[in-house]
């Protein structure tokens, strides 16, 4: 197979919107040009997009039912924990209370920071901070084994960075956007409570302790190799591998117990951990620790401290205007209670029609990839007959989950008439959660949790338990709709379906099996093919000038694999069934129109495992042969790809 060269997406610059344009030029642009020339991106949104406009209906409708509930003009519904999350919009809706308690309600937490005199009382407070949910420069988490996915184990990382990603620090506007952060945290600490030259100190010492963490940590493409973080090692060698900091302490102190192993997410971080944690870097990691903190927590105090807390995010966004006060109510309740939100969404709005005849498609495409497994020309029977067992296996969620999880029971909210405040309340639930998180070292892997809402606009594979999760938000116009004809609806959700079908056989998910554990399965020869074919994946994205940018293919590729294997999938079971291909890839691009700010694409392309989408719909469509029949595309047209320049993989 050739390295394909190096393609625009046909003719023009994509983001122009040039009206007028032939598909056989720019499918993405014939498509949605009118769309893009007309679409307004909201002021408190960085862009708008197909899935932007579903989300936009979705949160409107649960707002206005929010708006209600906590009026008393609509009766509550019967979702388990539902009273809670109206309890905590109504908490977050009284502008009044939190404008008049200003900072008094961070003021306890806020001097546990201020009040660390040296490395060693950091040291000896290090547990209590992680039970406390403060961000710490390490984290540790609980999850399902990689080997070994009936059971949980104890993972260890490195913390995030305050840029989007480490190589957004290589760029000329780094400095500029870390300027903005580090005057917006001196106003901030300032308006806490804290003394002007103090502050100034806090923030100047976060911001270098912060570059020392982005050169350790690793990079969005690093940790786009899902199976790479897989690294076991003893206790005793993980707590071996600290000088200052005394981990062996502290670790037992933060899970409840030593643990017999650790899965090292982030193995340079590991090896450099000590020239971060250190006594001659305390000042450095103290203002690292206020300024986290105080960035974290201004989104739950008053109005003043939400706007003294935007710049920085305006920055990364372009963003024009703050997010109303009655719209971050509704975010506080969904974000705490996002699966009780989303079960009533999908019991109010999403049909039992809709869910049949989307589970029929998810059926067809199943039975269409199994077909086309069986027929594949590059792999061996034995590699065929493995991929097959795998594909059966796959669990399938559709809508909303039956039960809501525990974790939901424990979650409280203290009212305002019993003294509560928004931030303690959402201060309590990170402890809640955290403790759950750490607890579920000694329960079996709940295989039915879901890892979306109901009223997500998303869909998702998960590897480590092989299922599916198809939320009822994503179920609707343009993906999916009762009205649009079938080629349409293969067009959209079909290759939504297939798309998540085909992460269980992308780069990432083709190391894992049936069950979900990190096993070899392959021949050799098929592996070393399908790892060339993923090269030329790599190879078609990598480079391509997206706006102010260029795509970076590795770090996409897994999404590239999983679109390329969604849409040659979705074509073959329309053809099967006879339709009209054109309507097909008309709406593959509709349901990628995109209007996004500068400072969106920059922010998102850094760190984002998907390819922008008007790229997704131009690329994958070149490499697709049934492309240029449908559309007689031919050689000079922009959309044309040489036949051995298209990449085939599933």
């Amino acid at each position: 197979m050739t390295k394909p060269k190096q393609i625009r997406g046909g003719a023009g610059d994509i983001l122009e919107a040039k009206t007028g344009v032939r598909p056989q030029d720019n499918l993405y642009l014939a498509v949605n040009a009118d769309w893009i020339n007309q679409a307004v991106i909201p002021s408190d949104r960085s862009r708008t997009s197909s899935f932007d406009g579903i989300d936009l209906n979705v949160e409107k409708a649960l707002m206005a039912d929010f708006s209600a509930f906590a009026a008393g003009t609509k009766d509550l519904p019967q979702v388990p924990n539902f009273d809670k999350a109206v309890a905590l919009y109504q908490l977050a809706r009284d502008f009044e209370k939190r404008n008049r308690e200003g900072a008094e309600p961070i003021q306890a937490d806020l001097a546990q920071l201020t009040g660390l005199k040296d490395f060693a009382a950091f040291n000896a407070k290090a547990a209590e901070l992680a039970k406390k949910a403060f961000s710490l420069p390490f984290v540790f988490s609980v999850d399902a084994d990689m080997k070994n996915t009936k059971v949980n184990v104890t993972f260890f990382g490195g913390p995030s960075t305050f840029l989007p990603d480490t190589t957004t620090y290589q760029t000329t506007g780094a400095a500029k956007l870390l300027a903005v952060l580090e005057k917006q945290s001196v106003k901030l600490l300032t308006m806490a409570g804290v003394a002007a030259e103090a502050a100034t100190s806090y923030a100047a010492a976060a911001i270098a302790f912060d570059k020392r963490i982005a050169g350790m940590v690793k990079s969005a493409e690093e940790w786009a190799d899902y199976p790479a973080m897989y690294n076991p090692m003893s206790f005793k060698d993980f707590a071996a591998k600290f000088d200052q900091f005394d981990m062996a302490q502290v670790a037992p102190a933060i899970l409840g117990e030593t643990p017999e192993r650790i899965i090292n997410t982030d193995p340079r971080f590991l090896d450099e951990v000590n020239g971060l944690l250190n006594a001659d870097n305390f000042a450095e990691l103290k203002g690292w620790l206020l300024v986290k903190f105080i960035n974290g927590v201004a989104a739950s105090l008053s109005q003043a401290f939400r706007e003294a807390a935007f710049p920085f995010s305006q920055a990364l966004s372009g963003q024009p205007e703050l997010t109303s006060g009655e719209k971050q109510a509704y975010y506080f309740a969904n974000s705490e209670f996002s699966d009780v939100v989303g079960v009533y969404y999908g019991q109010t709005y999403f049909g039992d029609q809709a869910k049949k005849d989307v589970l029929d498609m998810i059926h067809k495409m199943l039975a269409v990839y199994e077909q086309r497994l069986q027929h594949n020309s590059w792999l061996s029977e034995a590699t065929k007959a493995k991929a097959i067992v795998k594909l059966q296996a796959l669990i399938l969620k559709v809508g909303y989950p039956d039960k809501i999880e525990a974790i939901y029971n424990r979650l409280q909210v203290t009212p305002a008439s019993a003294g509560g405040t928004l931030y303690e309340n959402t201060r309590a639930a990170a402890m809640t959660r955290q403790a759950d998180e750490l607890e579920k070292l000694h329960r079996p892997v709940d295989r039915t949790v879901w890892l979306m809402p109901g009223n997500l606009v998303n869909a998702c594979y998960d590897p480590q338990r092989n299922d599916l999760t198809f939320p009822a938000a994503i179920l609707q116009a343009p993906f999916y709709d009762l009205k649009q004809s079938r080629a349409a609806n293969f067009g959209g959700i079909g290759t939504v379906i297939a798309h998540e079908v085909s992460h269980a056989f992308d780069n990432n998910g083709a190391k894992f099996d049936e069950f979900g554990n990190m096993v070899d399965w392959w021949t050799k020869a098929d592996f070393a093919e399908f790892k060339q074919r993923t090269e030329a994946e790599i190879a078609l994205f990598d480079g391509l000038q997206y706006g102010p940018v260029k795509l970076n293919g590795k770090q996409i590729v897994s999404e590239n694999i999983a679109d390329q294997g969604g849409l040659t999938a979705a074509v073959q079971a329309a053809k099967d069934e006879g339709n009209d291909l054109h309507e097909l890839f008309e709406n593959f691009a509709r349901v990628w129109a995109n209007k996004q700010l500068t400072e969106s694409i920059k922010t998102q392309v850094a760190v984002d495992v998907h390819a922008p989408g008007p790229e997704r719909a131009n690329v994958q469509s070149q490499s697709q042969d049934e492309f240029y029949t449908t559309f007689d595309v031919k050689p000079g047209d922009g959309m044309y790809l040489a036949p051995e320049e298209r990449v085939h993989i599933w």
